[in-house]
């Protein structure tokens, strides 16, 4: 589904924010995470590291306001408004506060209340109240908030689960019985071969960590203690199937199937946290959009 633009406006209703959520590039959220790029640096150098190796345009890569939630946090936070349309100077006289909402939202995420990763936020609008009195921080900074978390939800939001890098040491006649360990487990296999020097062979593989526990007593239960591995985090990886899908049915003590596994893995995650079962996403829209978005959908069901 293509990202839609949300906005949210102050509880004193005389400022109004607009945003849009888009996934990042691939590999940028380990760049910030290494620190390979950061924000303290100066504007300049932040704008050729972005042009160079993202190839983003020279407005947007002058354009970063923020990562999120800490300062090596895998989301971006910029600024993708045009002075004819906004007056900037009042938008950056709120922008630490802009700042300090959006990075609220990217550290406790809508989904699950776990921290969000790669996603790209763009301020698309902004309308600020001349008065300092109406766009203090008590104004500002829950209505960022609020307009992060609807703006991902309305972007198709997915989750995310790390992932281990296995290394198998075993002899050869048990590998069929270590690929059935990894398939039962979701990993699988991505290099074999003979160790030189030695009788053994290594194989390489990953696997969800939610699904690596109790992975090496498996292991060596089905290879009568021949095989030996070991376990580090490699990447994350996205979840397979839609959390936010109503339609998905949990049946108790049953496992998921793949495409059912984002919905089960959010579900469970808020029952143990002791949040409401579903995220309800009219809860971070003003009666504006909520009277937009339904416009937007009859639109879409007369075909125009």
């Amino acid at each position: 589904m293509r990202p839609r633009r949300c906005y949210a406006e102050t509880p004193n209703k005389r400022n109004k924010l607009t945003f849009i959520a888009e996934p990042m590039e691939k590999g940028l959220a380990e760049d910030i995470e290494l620190g390979s790029v950061s924000c303290d640096w100066p504007q300049r150098k932040v704008a050729e590291f972005f042009q160079t190796k993202y190839d983003w345009d020279l407005l947007a890569a002058r354009s970063v306001w923020a990562f999120g939630p800490s300062s090596q946090g895998p989301n971006v936070l910029l600024d993708d408004t045009l002075p004819t349309e906004v007056d900037k100077s009042a938008l950056r006289g709120v922008k630490d506060w802009i700042v300090q909402g959006f990075q609220w939202a990217t550290r406790e995420g809508p989904l699950c209340d776990e921290p969000m990763r790669n996603v790209n936020f763009k301020i698309l609008g902004a309308e600020i109240a001349e008065s300092p009195i109406d766009r203090g921080g008590g104004q500002i900074l829950p209505t960022a908030r609020n307009v992060a978390y609807s703006a991902f939800l309305m972007a198709s939001p997915r989750l995310m689960e790390p992932i281990y890098a296995v290394e198998i040491q075993t002899p050869v006649d048990i590998i069929p019985a270590i690929f059935d360990v990894m398939a039962r487990r979701r990993g699988h296999i991505v290099k074999d071969g003979p160790k030189p020097g030695s009788p053994w062979f290594t194989v390489q593989g990953f696997v969800p960590v939610i699904d690596s526990f109790g992975f090496e007593t498996d292991l060596r239960v089905h290879t009568q203690g021949q095989a030996f591995c070991t376990q580090v985090f490699d990447h994350w990886s996205i979840v397979p199937g839609d959390p936010l899908d109503k339609s998905i049915v949990l049946r108790p003590l049953e496992p998921s199937p793949p495409p059912e596994l984002a919905r089960d893995f959010m579900i469970k995650t808020r029952r143990r946290k002791g949040l409401s079962e579903d995220v309800s996403i009219s809860k971070y829209f003003d009666d504006p959009m909520l009277l937009e978005l339904a416009k937007q959908e009859a639109d879409v069901d007369m075909g125009f």
